[in-house]
């Protein structure tokens, strides 16, 4: 129960409107240690109940009689708008019974419809990086009291290309107490300097072994001989597998529209999300996927970060994610909050290895599956190392020595003056003396 936390009554509250009963085990591991003002740096898979575990926090901070604000006091950095979007709207139900305010600051809205809410000074602020630095360069936003500062799904911002934007932020907001940063993998080198930098003798929470992410969720691989091929068993399997909604990945832009207007074609109820859509165009996609009128979302990786809806219950990964950690984040679409998923991959050849090493990074092995009415000719290499990747052909090694004077040895062809005559007739000076050389032909200059 909620009640075992030392939580202002009128969160408890909230989270009784809300019928939370039962926390999250990351909610249970965080909430003591937030509540106390440590810093945290946690591990948990998205859909784990995480973002309830600052939440609370930070409103039990802030909680107090209605007064004029004069600073921004928590800030909560996240990777993409629709993340953001949600993080808001959890915020909103939370702070529900009291007198904190928050307000949204991200990219594709209005600057000056933002400068002006941040004028109004939100106790607290939810965004994205790349818009929180242009109105900090802008001089509309000030960070210097913020008391508390969360990184959510740090390791995506940084795959984002965001660590010196984060960073520049953490530093304007120097005089924090408290630091939460959250993670649904455990990142490499660059996830560990900003540890380094940003926390304060945190406490390290692992809630979730990279091999226990996502236990709801079965895993399997089909392979393919082509891309041809994997259109064949895509369309195969939303034709014939169950599901309320799925989400198809692919790695590029123009594969994603590509896929799209096959399915279109075919009369499926489908939408597509990548960088090149506007904001409109995104909200679109997410608002019909979440309201049912559409089933099928096609998607690259940076426009579905931060996806939470109910129901989507099919993951396909049409091409194979290039990390461990994006194929982590990738099927946590689905089998969110203790409900089942599955999450498909179709493998070809060039995929083999690649989802091999993700294999050996979740510390699993994904179930094969064969489809009798698309069943293709590539069932996996011959011969595969300890590793799991597949063996290759090993050229041969020659001896340079050898080949040296297997060369001296070799005669060198004479111009032959019995050579045979080319059909052309020959070229003839305008003396009718010697003939004249037959000029290479020359490309023609560029328009």
């Amino acid at each position: 129960m909620f009640s075992q936390f030392a939580l202002h009554e009128r969160l408890l509250k909230a989270v009784a409107e809300l019928k939370f009963v039962e926390p999250t085990p990351v909610q249970v591991a965080a909430l003591p240690l937030a509540l106390q003002g440590r810093d945290l740096r946690v591990t948990a898979q998205t859909g784990s109940g995480k973002t309830a575990a600052f939440v609370l926090p930070i409103l039990n901070r802030l909680i107090g009689p209605a007064k004029v604000r004069v600073t921004i006091r928590a800030l909560i950095l996240l990777p993409t708008r629709e993340l953001a979007q949600q993080t808001l709207k959890e915020v909103e139900r939370f702070s529900q019974f009291t007198f904190i305010k928050s307000g949204l600051i991200t990219g594709g809205e209005d600057f000056k419809v933002q400068a002006a809410m941040l004028r109004k000074v939100p106790d607290i602020l939810i965004g994205t990086p790349g818009r929180l630095l242009e109105h900090l360069n802008a001089g509309t936003l000030d960070l210097n009291e913020v008391e508390v500062l969360v990184l959510d799904e740090a390791d995506r911002m940084l795959d984002m290309g965001f660590a010196e934007d984060v960073q520049r932020l953490c530093d304007e907001s120097k005089n924090r107490q408290q630091t939460l940063l959250f993670s649904a993998t455990t990142g490499g080198a660059g996830l560990r300097e900003m540890i380094g930098k940003v926390l304060n003798n945190p406490e390290h929470l692992l809630i979730n072994s990279v091999s226990q992410l996502n236990e709801g969720t079965r895993q399997q691989i089909i392979t393919a001989d082509h891309n041809v091929h994997k259109e064949q068993i895509l369309n195969w399997l939303l034709a014939n597998e169950t599901y309320q909604k799925a989400i198809v990945f692919t790695n590029t832009r123009a594969m994603a529209d590509r896929l799209y207007g096959r399915l279109v074609a075919q009369e499926y109820k489908a939408f597509v999300l990548h960088g090149d859509k506007d904001q409109k165009d995104r909200k679109l996609a997410i608002d019909r996927l979440k309201q049912g009128g559409v089933k099928i979302l096609v998607a690259t990786d940076v426009a579905a970060r931060g996806l939470d809806v109910d129901g989507l219950d099919l993951v396909i990964n049409f091409e194979m994610p290039r990390s461990g950690d994006e194929y982590v984040h990738r099927i946590g679409r689905t089998g969110r909050a203790g409900n089942e998923g599955l999450a498909i991959s179709l493998i070809t050849h060039g995929d083999w290895n690649l989802m091999s090493s993700i294999e050996r990074y979740l510390k699993q092995r994904f179930e094969r599956r064969v489809i009798k009415e698309v069943k293709g000719t590539y069932s996996g290499p011959k011969k595969v190392k300890a590793s799991g990747k597949a063996v290759g052909v090993k050229k041969k090694k020659t001896d340079k020595k050898t080949d040296k004077k297997a060369a001296a040895k070799t005669p060198t062809k004479r111009k032959s003056a019995n050579r045979p005559k080319s059909d052309a007739p020959a070229l003839v000076s305008q003396d009718g003396m010697a003939p004249l050389k037959r000029r290479k032909p020359t490309a023609p200059a560029a328009e």
